[in-house]
């Protein structure tokens, strides 16, 4: 007798319960954080191009505060690019390191999927600017920028259209965040690190070190970490790699499994605290200064006629919803995966073109790319707005035309007839869900009889009264 052939998986079938949970509580921070971000950025534009407060922007920005002796008179632009930044990145490392141990990238042929739809919707981006900057006769120096998705403002284009998105497709938004933030953090160690100060780096490397012995030995009190925490970012700062790379290596060190006894690891439990300051504060704030560029229609007229702004736009609407969408397709072409019967490649492509909205890390990268020509800098911030804006008109449009069938989906996913408080779909193969639900119908079935008694009596009884329905004669005079 030969063996039962295994079925091939499902890609973008429905999640575990704990990973569905996990998955729900990170984007309703993120929604929240993403409309915030939104407004940020909003407040940032209205703030740069206002005829009375232009000045006042460009002063507050390049206003410098900090211990000059320890290398730290900085920008309020540069502490919210390298301070407020080192937060987000943080939260992205401790995310990375729950993944590898306790989500979807702990199993490498689950892993297979966004790593790879990551990478080549990391990949196209770069090479469709490098083709229309070198096309062009323009810089390559800019060809890191339209790699980079924004999970948090992808998220609150979501919460405005308000489309009802399966948590699959969330989740592997959020999964190909987290490996994009991880393709980016090395693009930038690598690409963007110029001069090293090696005294610095080894305090860096040896404030990590005992950061990393603490957490084995399971010291605690934030007194201690938090201290030890901005010791380790200056010291990163001044050692010529960017500063945000000590957020992720902190972020990478927690432990996020949970042993026995713990309801939820240390990951888990910083990462709850510290996500709503990333969120809500860190990023937006970052957004604030960082997005103010000069908008006329001069300004967006050469977005579109200088080859490194038109290669941003082009990579980030076409390079990212090709590359993303190409990796899935061909990691299903050639593995045993197969697209959920819930689901076409429609919604797959309309999931890859909200992934073109780049904004947070690619005005970073836009940053260092073109650092020292301003000029330069606020047209590719102006590039990342315009590509961003349209890559998300491109998928409210794609999304919304979905949105009946997602709504039917969703409504699916959260149906909890039995009151268990978990949906009936995990609930399927459990005894009791269907022992419940059986003493649910019963006790409908008999109400529904004690009804029928009730309307048959009552009928009966109007039919006995005089001139009652019983005394009608319904046939011609």
């Amino acid at each position: 007798m030969s063996a039962p052939t295994p079925s091939p998986r499902k890609t973008f079938g429905r999640l575990s319960l704990p990973e569905r949970n996990f998955v729900a509580e990170a984007l309703r921070t993120e929604t929240v954080g993403g409309v915030l971000l939104l407004l940020a950025a909003v407040a940032a534009l209205v703030w740069a191009n206002s005829p009375a407060l232009g000045d006042s922007y460009e002063t507050v920005s390049h206003w410098h505060f900090g211990p000059s002796s320890l290398g730290l008179d900085l920008s309020v632009a540069h502490w919210a690019a390298d301070g407020l930044l080192a937060i987000f990145f943080f939260v992205a490392g401790v995310e990375l390191k729950r993944e590898l141990v306790a989500g979807d990238l702990r199993d490498p042929k689950a892993a297979a999927l966004p790593v790879v739809a990551a990478l080549c919707g990391m990949v196209a981006p770069a090479l469709v600017y490098a083709v229309t900057a070198g096309v062009g006769g323009g810089s390559l120096a800019g060809w890191a920028v339209p790699t980079a998705t924004d999970i948090a403002f992808a998220l609150a284009v979501l919460a405005v259209i308000g489309t009802s998105l399966p948590s699959a497709l969330r989740a592997f938004l959020l999964t190909l965040a987290v490996v994009d933030d991880l393709f980016a953090i090395l693009i930038i160690a690598v690409f963007f690190t110029d001069q090293l100060n090696f005294a610095a780096l080894g305090g860096a490397v040896a404030g990590l070190a005992l950061f990393w012995l603490l957490l084995h030995k399971r010291v605690r009190g934030w007194y201690l970490y938090v201290p030890l925490a901005l010791v380790i970012w200056g010291l990163m700062y001044n050692s010529g790699i960017h500063a945000t790379i000590a957020g992720v290596a902190m972020g990478l060190m927690l432990r996020c499994h949970r042993e026995e006894g713990e309801e939820h690891s240390p990951g888990e439990h910083i990462e709850h605290l510290v996500r709503p300051l990333s969120a809500g504060f860190a990023v937006p704030m970052f957004a604030l200064f960082s997005a103010g560029v000069a908008v006329s229609g001069g300004a967006l007229g050469k977005v579109f006629t200088q080859p490194e702004t038109l290669g941003v736009v082009l990579g980030l609407v076409v390079g990212k919803t090709l590359g993303i969408f190409g990796g899935t397709w061909l990691t299903s072409r050639f593995t045993r995966a197969s697209l959920s019967d819930d689901l076409a490649w429609a919604d797959v492509f309309a999931v890859a073109s909200l992934a073109g909205i780049g904004f947070t890390v690619s005005l970073l990268i836009g940053e260092l790319a073109f650092e020292g020509d301003a000029a330069m800098t606020g047209s590719v911030k102006a590039a990342v707005l315009t590509g961003s804006l349209l890559a998300a008109v491109l998928a409210t449009v794609l999304l919304k035309i979905r949105n009946t069938r997602y709504r039917r989906l969703a409504e699916e996913e959260e149906r909890d007839d039995d009151l268990s408080g978990v949906p009936d779909v995990y609930e399927q193969d459990d005894p009791d869900y269907h022992l419940r639900m059986a003493g649910i119908l019963e006790k409908k079935a008999a109400e529904h009889r004690r009804l029928a008694k009730e309307k048959a009596a009552a009928r009966d009884a109007l039919a006995q009264l005089p001139g009652g329905a019983g005394d009608r004669h319904d046939g011609p005079a």
